[in-house]
């Protein structure tokens, strides 16, 4: 029965795509700025992994010279050669230890290197916004939206680097101990003649054939019986992450879930991600557990196979205990060299699942590159102009649905621009328009370079709270007198002494606490525009009116402009111009409308 040419020519041209994708994911490390450490490391690898290759041919030879003077009771040749043993043993040590740390050590550095390079990427250009915006939209993708980049950044790098290393040098420590042994091998094992229809067939080098027999079908009943792990490995690092991430989540909304009394749901939801691990977990058991049945057996059996075949030459005289046990070391290293691919399937599968899951992450890098919306469909200039203007600007949810067409802004510096409408009218989306993030967008906008977006949710790192308010930029760039400044000015004059007190800011305050101390972040840095997006909705009246009259104060200080978006009546009367959205029926793009507060309508 022969193989489907067609079946074998798709297994082969998967085989060859995995390691093109294995290079592509490898080759930027060799070839970076630390190529030649990275090179000078592998190098010294390979050196120590044909080392231990050759210690194993002196070890097959010494089992020869030991064990015969076992059976002839030649004690001087005995000691002798147990002194040897003794010094072969230190250098197998020693070389051993180093291949080890070697090892180990590139394994470190690559994956240093690739999670900066990863992290470089995520992070720049707005990707990590715009890949979490693409998944949550249901936007597609040529290669689907990656699910938990924070997993595969952290731990498929980690498992892609130390496998590649670990299997690649498994691979060449096997073929090189197969190249060393085989001729051991052939030369120790003889001649085996098989009568047949009243002819004798001789088979030279009997061993080597029986043991590529033996490893050859092993490799295909593993490769039949493991195959299913490949997926199942890639699905258990996805429903894990899952489980993590949403214990995450929890973690970060604790209040809210809290007041709304949500722990059942939560607790609902985390059973069901969980109960996707379990389920998944318990197929990959079983299918290690089919696995785990051959290849014990397979291990067992070629512990005796050689002796099985060799026995009758020992018995007959042909071969003394020395050749015997010489015989078999010989055809215990051809066999673990062939069986490499048999004792290295558990660790396959999972190099497969990870290499395809960073494919993937980085594939969706590309195709963020190749798309249109990263492509500057929106032309957003920072310069040092002073107005900010937008033409033909064309805003578009991630579905389509065009919100604003063809609409030209204008905003000069002393204006107070409000932006109203009714919610859904794209006001929040026309923000982040202007503030180039938004990627379904074109047109042109020139946004002043010295510009402040305050957003709805205002981020917090963790940590010493000055952290929190300098944030993004350093906090040695201002003294403690200034932060404690800005703090009083946004009413927050009880977290002053709390600057170098760590913790989780975004859960510790309030809601108004929080927009307060976003508004502190900008009166510390005194930019000239400020773009405030509901900055104000959870503080009261008074203190809503005490914190714009210290925005206006700033930007006529700065000589800026101040265009925010509030529903309250009590804050227009910090504006003196008006942007309108006003939605249109039957699905028409949004009507804009400026309008100065002392004149009437404008065009």
């Amino acid at each position: 029965m022969t193989a489907n040419p067609s079946k074998l020519t798709t297994k082969f041209t998967a085989f060859r795509n995995f390691l093109h994708k294995v290079w592509a994911l490898s080759k930027p490390y060799y070839a970076s700025d630390e190529k030649w450490k990275a090179r000078a490391l592998l190098a010294a690898i390979i050196g120590l992994n044909l080392a231990l290759v050759y210690m194993n041919v002196l070890f097959n030879d010494w089992n020869k010279l030991f064990y015969d003077a076992l059976q002839d009771k030649n004690a001087q040749v005995f000691w002798t050669q147990l002194g040897r043993f003794s010094y072969l043993a230190f250098a197998f040590i020693v070389i051993a230890v180093y291949k080890f740390y070697l090892t180990q050590l590139l394994e470190l550095r690559w994956r240093a290197w690739m999670t900066r390079h990863y992290l470089q990427r995520w992070l720049a250009d707005h990707s990590f916004y715009r890949l979490e915006l693409a998944r949550f939209t249901g936007q597609p993708n040529a290669q689907g939206n990656p699910d938990n980049p924070d997993q595969r950044i952290q731990e498929d790098i980690n498992q892609f680097t130390s496998l590649t290393i670990g299997l690649t040098m498994g691979l060449l420590n096997s073929v090189v101990t197969l190249a060393s042994f085989v001729g051991i091998l052939w030369s120790l094992s003889g001649s085996f003649t098989i009568p047949l229809g009243g002819a004798q067939y001789v088979i030279p080098g009997f061993m080597v054939w029986m043991a590529v027999l033996y490893c050859l079908a092993g490799s295909v009943i593993t490769h039949t019986i493991g195959r299913p792990q490949i997926a199942l490995n890639f699905e258990q690092q996805r429903v894990e992450a899952d489980f993590r991430h949403h214990m995450v989540r929890v973690r970060e909304y604790s209040e809210s879930i809290a007041l709304d009394r949500g722990e059942p749901v939560e607790r609902t939801q985390l059973d069901l991600r969980f109960g996707r691990v379990l389920g998944n977990y318990l197929a990959l058991i079983q299918a290690q557990k089919r696995l785990v049945w051959f290849t014990s057996f397979f291990g067992q059996a070629a512990v005796v196979f050689p002796f099985l075949v060799a026995a009758p030459r020992f018995f007959s005289g042909a071969i003394q205990l020395g050749e015997l046990m010489q015989i078999s070391s010989a055809f215990g290293q051809v066999q673990g060299a062939l069986s490499w691919f048999v004792d290295s399937y558990p660790s396959l599968a999972t190099w497969r699942a990870t290499t395809d899951r960073l494919t993937s992450f980085e594939a969706s890098f590309q195709a963020l590159a190749q798309a249109e919306y990263a492509q500057a469909a929106i032309n957003s200039v920072a310069t040092d102009a002073t107005e900010l203007s937008a033409q033909d600007l064309t805003v578009a949810l991630p579905g389509g649905v065009v919100l604003l067409a063809g609409a030209s802004l204008q905003a000069a510096a002393g204006d107070r621009v409000l932006l109203q409408g009714p919610s859904g009218s794209g006001k929040s989306t026309l923000f982040r328009t202007l503030a180039g993030i938004w990627p379904f967008a074109s047109g042109r906008v020139t946004l002043p370079a010295d510009s402040m977006f305050i957003p709805q949710r205002p981020y917090f790192p963790n940590g010493p709270l000055r952290d929190a308010l300098a944030y993004p930029e350093p906090v040695a760039r201002y003294t403690d007198a200034q932060l404690h400044q800005a703090l009083d000015d946004a009413l927050l004059p009880e977290l002053k002494s709390q600057l170098d007190r760590a913790d989780a800011w975004s859960q510790k305050l309030s809601g108004g606490e929080q927009q307060r101390l976003a508004i502190a972040r900008v009166l510390l840095k005194h930019p000239r525009w400020v773009f405030a997006d509901e900055a104000t909705s959870a503080l009261d009246a008074a203190a809503e009116a005490s914190v714009y009259k210290r925005l206006l104060t700033l930007v006529e200080h700065t000589q800026g402009a101040l265009v925010s978006i509030a529903h309250r009546p009590g804050v227009a009367a910090f504006h003196n111009r008006r942007w309108s959205l006003q939605p249109q029926p039957d699905g028409a793009p949004a009507r804009y409308q400026a309008e100065d507060s002392r004149t009437g309508p404008a065009a």
